[in-house]
């Protein structure tokens, strides 16, 4: 089984196994993980679950649609070249060990 690690703003770090096919969000808030909000339930239509991928991942995820873009534009913490929002990262055999860093707010 997978694993994401989560490191929140001030530096606490969280590693959870997850299933294939999930959400980096669904697991988050599955859990208890502080830093991702995700008001709208992983419907894309808030960015309260941005984060920022550690660049080693950058690579094996998906292409970024015009909808998460967008979306992106509207983060309450600045945005970075690594920023994805987390309800639409689904984790795959590739993304074993993904690591994920919160941003300072997300309202």
């Amino acid at each position: 089984m997978p694993n994401v690690t989560y490191i929140s703003f001030t530096g606490e770090t969280t590693t959870i196994d997850v299933s294939l096919g999930t959400t980096v969000m669904e697991n988050a808030i599955k859990n208890g993980i502080d830093g991702i909000v995700a008001e709208c339930g992983g419907a894309m239509m808030c960015a309260t679950c941005h984060v920022y991928v550690d660049p080693a991942f950058i690579d094996r995820l998906d292409p970024i649609g015009e909808e998460q873009d967008e979306m992106l534009g509207a983060t309450a913490a600045e945005r970075k070249p690594n920023s994805r929002l987390s309800c639409q990262i689904h984790m795959k055999p590739q993304l074993a060990g993904l690591i994920v860093r919160m941003p300072e707010r997300q309202t």
